[in-house]
């Protein structure tokens, strides 16, 4: 076999491989908007960002559809819900047990999953299926100061907020993506920031600053499932009663 043949024989093979995809580690920070530099104004928000792949354009196979793990759980336990922010895949079920001595009726009733549980009792729970992309506020028709939020995805590319402030998303092949942010500190009816388009590469692994709305110190202000104000607890009312 001649050098000639073998050179050529080689570039063919090459060229019929796969590339390896490359990948970055994604940086960001989250701050509050108008706060300080240096300094913090009020609480960090919740906030979660994630990418979207732009259709062709990443360096490499866009990721399947993530399968949903089993036993996620939104708890209900001292008039609170636990964890406060949650994310799933779309496709994802989530428990919603009653670890209260008293009833509970969780509700959602805005952009993502619509649902309404009803009343039901401690040691008893409800199960619902997140089947699209979206966000789901979460809401306690009995006891208005209980919140919680579920963000359902259909990509694995996203970050939440850590206490530092910091954003970390790794293996992200090169591409273009949408960039989506999240953040509590708008309330449900509010629109979040349109996404961005951003392009991940060699020389551009960073997001850099992402400003959000401040809490100021209130939880997320909503009304009860029926559109209207909570009423005061009514004593006599069986769903207030503490359970044996």
């Amino acid at each position: 076999m001649t050098v000639a043949l073998v050179r050529n024989l080689a570039l063919f093979l090459c060229a019929c491989l796969p590339l390896h995809a490359q990948v970055a580690t994604v940086r960001g920070r989250v701050e509050v908007a108008g706060a300080t530099p240096g300094q913090k104004n009020g609480p960090l928000p919740a906030t979660v960002i994630w990418l979207t792949p732009v259709p062709g354009s990443v360096n490499g196979p866009v990721p399947e559809q993530p399968i949903p793990p089993p036993g996620l759980k939104l708890l209900q336990k001292n008039k609170k819900f636990e964890p406060h922010l949650l994310v799933v895949p779309a496709g994802a079920v989530v428990e919603f047990p009653n670890h209260d001595p008293f009833f509970h009726n969780v509700f959602s009733l805005f952009e993502g999953k619509r649902f309404d549980l009803g009343l039901y009792e401690a040691g008893t729970s409800r199960m619902v299926h997140f089947d699209r992309p979206g966000v789901s506020y979460i809401f306690c028709n009995i006891h208005p100061e209980m919140s919680a939020i579920i963000i359902t995805l259909a990509t694995p590319y996203y970050s939440i907020a850590g206490s530092d402030s910091e954003l970390n998303l790794t293996n992200i092949p090169y591409g273009r993506y949408l960039l989506n942010v999240w953040s509590e500190g708008a309330a449900p009816e509010s629109k979040q920031p349109a996404p961005r388009e951003i392009t991940i590469g060699e020389s551009n692994v960073s997001l850099g600053v992402i400003r959000v709305p401040s809490l100021h110190g209130q939880a997320l202000a909503h009304k009860n499932k029926y559109g209207r104000d909570y009423e005061a607890p009514t004593p006599d009312n069986p769903a207030y009663h503490q359970q044996p």
